[in-house]
């Protein structure tokens, strides 16, 4: 029988940090928080079972200093560390040095993040895996020369895009040979500050396409299964804001093909652990690997509501040694998240920091709200400006819909600005409710201005 750890670290902060420490609680698992002195009253320093203060707000000097962070790990004695999303989630570096330290990384090994974390890398190993891929050979451009001499081959439009990005950083779409250099610097100025790379490669961008991801957990004898999709095609600016199971764009035959082939990209790299692959689709259904998420991520609550299984729980038992069964999972009903931040909808999005004097989250049968804040909480500035997700689950897309607006009109919030009155806009909206959008339709909307 595979041995269970006793305590965990939970190398994170917030609503994911309050997510793992549930499922830690239920399983008979201690915890430890990690806090920046920023963070010292959130809601997951105060459910733990011990919490360590590890440095002052910047991310630089807390939630992102390895050092720091094992030396948490030294003094609690933890034999686990979950790092959640972001941060240091696919630092391969830090699940090498959990390792040397007789710790385990609760996610994939070094190799298989690093493998995935380059895009070029991840690329190569796709097309052996025989993944549909974008075309485009995945090599770094020499210089935007030569970048413009393969776009004439391709035909534009094409997509210039970091080799070690993420979050939509260092991506630009290049429409005409007349914008390529402008583009081709902004991306790699933008990929050198966000990563240390300014490392591009082109691909032949994908008109109208839809953003579908598959969830995968791999265990460590060699099976991988899928736990199907979320459609993530409600964007701006390359950032999700709302996700959805199962896609509308969604058929049966698409589904068995996308779920086979995001199980042969998992062993293709002996996966180990929860991940996600994330494909473009086009109008025509042909679906292309765009990358894999080695973590947990933020929208895994779809997943769950939609299956009915703890994730979290999923991945711990992966991590230390529990066998999957073999099968694969679909979704039963409907499943919508809203990502609630705190920034202002209708001034671009702007991040609204500060204290909230009055919270109150929405309840009731097939309502899920995933939060770290409440009334007096003050928020910071200092990190992503997510603040809840409100998920709802219903038999039918229409009847999802209709709940997920009731919820958000319970959805109480003041002192701040957030983007629950987006969510509200973007719900009535015909083509949103038709299922008939893509991963650009909300660039072509016109967003009221209160």
């Amino acid at each position: 029988m595979a041995k269970k750890f006793n305590k965990v670290l939970i190398a994170n902060r917030g609503e994911i940090a309050l997510r793992i420490i549930r499922t830690c609680r239920e399983m008979g698992i201690k915890t430890v928080a990690i806090y920046s002195t920023a963070d010292r009253e959130s809601l997951h320093v105060r459910f733990a079972d011990e919490a360590v203060c590890i440095g002052p707000p910047a991310s630089a000097e807390s939630y992102l200093n390895i050092p720091r962070i094992m030396a948490a790990v030294e003094i609690t004695n933890a034999d686990a560390v979950h790092p959640g999303y972001g941060f240091l989630s696919e630092n391969a570096d830090f699940a090498e040095i959990c390792t040397d330290y007789g710790v385990k990384f609760i996610g994939p090994d070094p190799e298989q993040i690093r493998t995935m974390g380059d895009k070029i890398t991840a690329k190569d190993t796709m097309i052996r895996a025989g993944v549909p891929v974008v075309p485009g050979d995945g090599t770094l451009l020499k210089s935007a020369e030569d970048g413009m001499e393969r776009a004439e081959r391709m035909g534009y439009p094409v997509m210039i895009k970091a080799t070690a990005g993420g979050g939509g950083k260092g991506m630009r779409i290049v429409t005409r040979k007349e914008d390529f250099v402008d583009l081709w610097d902004s991306a790699r100025k933008e990929a050198k500050a966000s990563f240390g790379n300014d490392g591009i490669y082109m691909e032949k961008y994908i008109t109208q396409p839809r953003h579908i991801e598959i969830q995968v957990i791999g265990d460590q004898y060699g099976t991988v299964v899928h736990l199907s999709e979320r459609d993530c095609s409600v964007q701006r600016r390359h950032q999700k804001l709302l996700e959805e199971c199962p896609s509308p764009f969604m058929t049966d035959e698409l589904r068995d093909r996308m779920g086979r082939a995001a199980i042969e990209a998992g062993k293709a790299i002996s996966y180990e652990g929860v991940g996600t692959v994330e494909f473009l689709v086009d109008a025509d259904r042909n679906f292309y690997f765009m990358e894999m998420n080695t973590r947990i991520q933020v929208e895994h609550p779809v997943t769950e509501e939609s299956i009915d299984h703890d994730l979290i729980k999923e991945q711990i038992k992966v991590a230390y040694g529990e066998e999957l069964s073999g099968k694969n999972y679909f979704p039963k009903g409907h499943v919508i998240e809203c990502r609630i931040n705190a920034e202002d909808p209708w001034n671009g999005f702007r991040p609204s920091p500060g204290k909230i004097t009055s919270f109150h989250s929405s309840k009731g049968h097939g309502v899920r709200v995933d939060t770290h804040v409440y009334a007096g909480y003050t928020v910071s500035p200092y990190y992503d400006s997510m603040i809840a997700k409100l998920i709802v689950r219903a038999p039918t897309r229409a009847e999802a819909i209709t709940k997920m607006e009731r919820a958000l009109d319970e959805f109480i919030i003041e002192g701040i600005k957030t983007t629950v009155p987006f969510h509200q806009w973007l719900l009535r909206q015909e083509d949103f409710r038709d299922g008939n959008f893509d991963t650009g339709w909300l660039s072509k909307q016109e967003l009221p201005t209160k």
